[in-house]
């Protein structure tokens, strides 16, 4: 009955709660979808060999370029809907557990560099950080409002970088197949680094559906877990503890942002785009209820009197919301393994 149970709450998960990585933040300064190159739908990719592991399916790259000094702290940040930046719903829910890894890629270009022909390097992972009870990379995820945040190295060459963030859900990966990539590239440019190129592995390549950390069962004791692709560079990925790990946010939710900014502090437009000078110069100012957001476009200074939890734009029009099949799941099982 256990077996029962399980395979229906992982259909569920399979159905419901998909996410995507949407925005970016340079030191604690929010740079909203400004560089990264949105996903069109929060649908992951499961194939280990497709092109789209690299950067999604059809990502389009964007002219947004962030400007991030090397040492820096980013932060990648993951939400289930566009523009949703809500704390109140799971970064990624549905039961899908597994670990949380950012890479990078140097490029000529960031605004037109093909992901999958890129030499990669890891530059942080966690995976499962504590066994009793099972705590995985894309709980700290959930328990950060969505975001995980990373420091450049000071010493790898300044130029144009992707970003490429990724969650692996394992919650049906116990076939060939079952393992779920959610992942995002952000264009990014280093500056003030050194003159260290890190050696890095092609993606697609780097992974085997049959890698132990893919081909899982997670729904037993596990007292160890490796976390596909190469070792990070210059920083060590948490042992399994055993002893729970914390579950208080890092991430001050408090501060978290009710929308995308309309001007990226960070940001710089390539100068091969075109852009008009009413995008370019317009900014917001917002009023807000407990219930709905009204916006009016009025100078050049940003104002926000209060925050809502559900905001429909009356300046640029509603946000289309990717399709779910089913609500989020709020970890209703005990990952134990089933009875035979």
């Amino acid at each position: 009955m256990l077996f029962s149970t399980l395979a229906t709450a992982c259909f569920i998960a399979t159905a419901s709660a998909h996410a995507t990585f949407q925005d970016f933040w340079i030191n604690g300064v929010d740079q909203g979808d400004c560089c990264v190159r949105l996903p069109l739908s929060n649908s992951p990719v499961t194939d280990v060999t497709s092109d789209d592991l690299a950067c999604n399916v059809d990502a389009t790259p964007t002219s947004g370029v962030c400007t991030v000094p090397a040492g820096s702290s980013v932060t990648v940040e993951m939400h289930q809907q566009p523009g949703d930046r809500s704390c109140a719903d799971e970064a990624i829910g549905g039961d899908h557990y597994g670990p949380m890894q950012v890479y990078l890629a140097k490029v000529a270009d960031a605004t037109s560099a093909v992901g999958s022909s890129q030499s990669w390097f890891k530059i942080a992972e966690i995976g499962l950080p504590s066994s009793n009870p099972d705590y995985w990379g894309t709980e700290v995820l959930n328990d950060n409002c969505g975001h995980y945040t990373v420091t450049i190295p000071t010493d790898i060459a300044s130029g144009n970088y992707l970003l490429r963030a990724e969650v692996i859900a394992l919650h049906v990966a116990s076939s060939v197949g079952g393992a779920q990539f959610y992942m995002s590239c952000y264009q990014i440019n280093i500056t003030g680094g050194g003159s260290s190129t890190p050696a890095g592995v092609s993606i697609p390549g780097a992974y085997s559906a049959t890698d132990p950390g893919i081909l899982i069962n997670i729904y037993q004791q596990l007292n160890n877990y490796t976390i596909p692709g190469p070792q990070p560079y210059e920083t060590a990925s948490p042992t399994v503890a055993t002893t729970a790990w914390p579950t208080t946010a890092t991430w001050n939710t408090a501060l978290q942002p009710s929308a995308v900014p309309s001007v990226c502090s960070g940001s710089t437009v390539a100068t091969t785009s075109v852009t008009t000078s009413t995008t370019a110069t317009t900014t917001t100012a917002i009023t807000t209820t407990t219930t709905s957001k009204t916006t009016s476009i009025t100078s050049s200074t940003t104002t926000q009197t209060t925050t809502s939890t559900s905001a429909t734009s009356t300046a640029t029009g509603t946000v289309a919301e990717f399709g779910q099949c089913g609500a989020s799941s709020t970890k209703p099982l005990a990952r134990k393994a089933p009875d035979v």
